[in-house]
């Protein structure tokens, strides 16, 4: 069983600037866990240390017990697929069908070709995301959300025990933010999102932490967390909540602004 924990964790640039404090998360197999916070409240640098590009300055962050980051960088990717916040549409001149299948790579040699599965498993993730009619495209000529599906379908080929996920549903319209995290949940891995709608975290996510000034100011199932006066304090909004007949979920309705709208109270650095 995968599990996740991440105890007291801190980072701090080179320069001195505090970008986490005291961060401590955990969760196990199958549960799908949601950041959310105010632009610059430390989601995609603590993401950053989940996933192994930044190394944090205090803490740890431990894999079913390890120390995620004293396992060797192709161990680790085999462990864990990110899909990221933004993949730049000059960054490479690949076919999609090859982005995707560089999700493949951990679990091969460098000098080793793509098997017959491998190019199965290719297929099959290009049609759950559905872009299949995409694959031979270049992936710089792809839509922002065309390509961020592509993302996504590289993760699920990676067939990781854990998927990271920055921000996944940026540039898709909603039929696919919908379809997309459905899919992500349905996998059974242990999966963190990165989100800004909180209507989405509250129905795909079975806890979400809140993030404000890089701490956690709040933590547990949405519908005990997500409340108007967390909103008014760490969002500087006012806002309607309410459970969802159908779906169970917390439902976050925004009133317009008043004179008398607070502002946030928790300082902000940047992610």
């Amino acid at each position: 069983m995968t599990t996740l924990r991440i105890e007291s964790l801190g980072h701090t640039t080179p320069q001195g600037r505090a970008l986490l404090h005291d961060i401590t998360l955990e969760a196990a197999d199958g549960e799908t866990v949601g950041l959310v916070g105010p632009n610059g409240s430390g989601k995609t640098t603590l993401l950053r240390c989940v996933h192994g590009t930044l190394r944090p300055t205090a803490g740890r962050v431990l894999l079913d017990g390890g120390d995620l980051h004293a396992l060797p960088v192709k161990a680790r990717a085999r462990r864990i697929a990110t899909v990221p916040q933004d993949f730049g549409a000059g960054a490479v001149e690949l076919t999609v069908r090859e982005i995707v299948a560089m999700g493949r790579s951990p679990h091969h040699r460098f000098w080793e070709a793509d098997t017959a599965a491998d190019d199965a498993l290719v297929r099959e993730a290009l049609a759950k995301v559905g872009i299949a009619d995409l694959a031979g495209r270049s992936f710089p000529s792809l839509s922002g959300g065309e390509r961020q599906r592509a993302l996504v379908a590289r993760a699920l080929v990676q067939q990781p025990d854990v998927v990271v996920l920055d921000e996944p549903t940026n540039h898709l319209d909603i039929r696919y933010q919908l379809e997309v995290l459905s899919l992500v949940r349905e996998l059974g891995t242990l999966n963190l999102f990165a989100l800004h709608d909180l209507n989405l975290a509250a129905y795909y996510c079975d806890r979400i932490y809140v993030l404000a000034g890089g701490r956690v100011v709040a933590s547990g199932p949405p519908v005990e967390v997500l409340t108007a006066s967390l909103l008014r304090e760490v969002y500087g909004v006012n806002a309607e909540v309410s459970v969802h007949p159908a779906t169970g979920a917390p439902t976050v309705v925004y009133l317009p602004p008043t004179r008398a709208a607070s502002a946030p109270t928790a300082a902000t650095t940047t992610s």
